[in-house]
C-alpha cells in the first residue's frame, strides 16, 4: 500500500470513530439522549413524527412566534394546529 492510501484509511477510521462516539458529557451536561432513548420517550408521551414542508417565510414567522412566546417549536405548532382545526369545524 502507498503512504497516501494508509493516511486515507487512517483518516476514514478516525472519522468513523468520531461519528460513533456521540457528544461528550462535558458538552451535553448529561442531558443529551441518543435517538433510541428520545424515540422511546416520545412514544410514551403519545408523540409521532409529522413532517411537513413549509415556505421559508412561514417557517421563520413560526420560529419567531415561538421565541416571543418562549415556547418550543413543537408546542407552538400543536397549539396553532388545534386552533386551526377548531376554527375549521
Amino acid at each position: 500500500m502507498k503512504r497516501t492510501d494508509l493516511a486515507k484509511n487512517m483518516a476514514l477510521k478516525l472519522t468513523e470513530r468520531m461519528k460513533k462516539a456521540g457528544t461528550p458529557e462535558r458538552f451535553a451536561g448529561g442531558a443529551a439522549l441518543d435517538r433510541k432513548e428520545q424515540r422511546k420517550l416520545d412514544q410514551a408521551k403519545g408523540l409521532v413524527p409529522f413532517a411537513v414542508k413549509l415556505d421559508v417565510e412561514l417557517a421563520g414567522e413560526i420560529r419567531a412566534l415561538a421565541e416571543s412566546r418562549q415556547m418550543s417549536l413543537n408546542d407552538l405548532v400543536a397549539v396553532l394546529l388545534r386552533k386551526g382545526l377548531a376554527a375549521g369545524a
